[in-house]
């Protein structure tokens, strides 16, 4: 188990474990507790870590980060400790791209590669995206905050919490919205791509062409439900992980 100076304040350990190190990271403003109720689906052995952003949750007072840049350079500091053992990444949304960043960055900078890429609701990196939310006026952001069904109803209408919560949304959407892909070397790990049957916002199309950046072999599987299927599937979203990652339980770094 990562001690509580390897983790903080980037990474929570959710559930210990001797094995493997899955580290989930999430969607746009969302912390920790998204991956804490995955424990009783997930199999045993596996520790199960989470990305804890700044101006979310506990860290809700820090400064968030706008730039992907900046961003994985501070996250592959912290999981550099990690890599003491077999490590997979899985990532929803905007958290699927960092995800997939912070892989391409610890095999630049460690020569490490994860045994398995989750990603999970968000599209190829290459295709570019030509919806910029970060710069609308808060009331149009809101409106399609409320229409993309990724916030509780009861935080959207609170204007105090969506207050505190905004500047974190902002920049999580900015991290796509100005992100520069560039080409390089595939992946030497396998790449799930996961998506919801009736997600408008991210189509299996748009998750088909994450098989370029994989030497190892691509698994594209759909989930009853829309964008946010990882909440409303989690049950079968976390044993189709686990059963991917049965190979992996035991090996030791």
């Amino acid at each position: 188990m990562l001690t509580a100076t390897e983790r903080r304040p980037w990474l929570v350990t959710c559930r210990s474990g001797t094995g493997l190190r899955l580290i989930g990271f999430p969607y746009a403003g969302g912390g920790p507790s998204l991956f804490r109720s995955w424990s009783p689906d997930l199999v045993p052995d596996i520790e199960l870590c989470a990305v804890h952003l700044p101006g979310r949750e506990a860290r809700m007072k820090d400064a968030p980060i706008g730039d992907l840049r900046l961003l994985v350079a501070e996250l592959v500091e912290a999981i550099g400790p990690c890599c003491d053992r077999p490590l997979a990444l899985f990532g929803h949304s905007i958290g699927g791209l960092v995800a997939f960043a912070c892989a391409r960055e610890l095999r630049r900078r460690f020569g490490i590669t994860p045994v398995h890429l989750f990603v999970s609701g968000c599209p190829a990196p290459q295709l570019r995206d030509q919806d910029r939310w970060c710069d609308l006026p808060d009331s149009e952001f809101l409106e399609r905050m409320r229409r993309f069904n990724g916030t509780p109803r009861e935080i959207l209408e609170h204007a105090e919490m969506m207050e505190l919560m905004l500047p974190a949304l902002r920049a999580d959407f900015s991290l796509r919205e100005t992100y520069v892909y560039d080409d390089d070397l595939p992946l030497g790990c396998p790449i799930s791509a996961f998506g919801g049957m009736a997600d408008q916002a991210v189509t299996p199309q748009q998750l088909e062409p994450w098989k370029a950046h994989t030497s190892e072999g691509f698994q594209l599987w759909l989930f009853q439900g829309d964008h946010f299927f990882i909440r409303t599937a989690q049950t079968a979203v976390v044993e189709g992980v686990g059963s991917l990652l049965q190979a992996h339980r035991h090996q030791r770094g």
